[in-house]
């Protein structure tokens, strides 16, 4: 089947991953945006756009992708960026103001290939809260080893000193940024990772662990638990 517009396979997967994101409640009305790194495999030419053999680009959600479309969003509006400039060259609808996020998470290391942002609803009280969310749950602490998950300090939204601070924060993990969730202190969670559906799953058993968190910590405060515990282990230590 001949494509309608250019990289229209990833940009509808794209889509839909991010009307998935809005009906599981793995973010509100108030935003969340979603980046892909494309590297390009031929030059490909779509009336006035351009594609360059080699070059980097990112696909993304729209601004307002959540307030004026509930998510629900066509191929067509995912937009394409050249990751060089910043600039916007297809797509129906406008760049986020967080797209200086992106670009900084991507110049952090060259090997990721999403960035994920969500005001996922259980991750909300403890970013609200400014506070590393305990990690207790077997398929993240183990399975995908996410080890802590941080809590940044508080920059404002869409502000240079938020992109700013996560660059410094994936340059920081090395190769650990290729599959990380950050709490952003008051305004949601931030992935980094190598595959889309990857990072779909890793906010997915994250939101899972931060509402059972919550539960533990209720617990240990009303002296029913004496530690956090994960795994058959007391994992206070690993948490203060």
């Amino acid at each position: 089947m001949t494509e309608e517009y250019v990289f229209e396979p990833e940009r509808r997967d794209l889509a839909m991953v991010a009307r998935e994101m809005f009906n599981r409640k793995n973010t509100n009305v108030a935003g969340g945006n979603i980046s892909v790194k494309i590297t390009a495999k031929e030059n490909i030419d779509f009336g006035t756009v351009h594609i360059e053999k080699g070059h980097d680009y990112i696909i993304m959600t729209p601004t307002f992708m959540s307030e004026a479309w509930f998510g629900k969003l066509a191929g067509s509006q995912i937009l394409v960026v050249d990751l060089a400039t910043g600039q916007q060259i297809d797509g129906v609808g406008r760049l986020t103001r967080e797209i200086n996020m992106h670009i900084g998470a991507y110049e952090a290391n060259p090997k990721i290939k999403v960035v994920y942002h969500s005001h996922a609803e259980e991750s909300m009280f403890w970013a609200t809260l400014g506070q590393d969310m305990p990690n207790v749950t077997e398929i993240t602490a183990v399975n995908q080893n996410l080890g802590k998950i941080k809590c940044l300090p508080y920059k404002e939204a869409c502000s240079k000193e938020l992109a700013d601070q996560v660059h410094e924060s994936l340059v920081a993990l090395g190769d650990n940024a290729l599959e990380n969730i950050f709490l952003l202190n008051s305004h949601g969670v931030l992935i980094t990772c190598t595959d889309l559906h990857e990072a779909t799953r890793i906010l997915e058993t994250v939101e899972w662990n931060a509402k059972i968190a919550y539960q533990e910590t209720i617990f240990k405060s009303l002296g029913l638990i004496n530690q956090y515990q994960s795994c058959g282990k007391d994992t206070s230590a690993f948490l203060e």
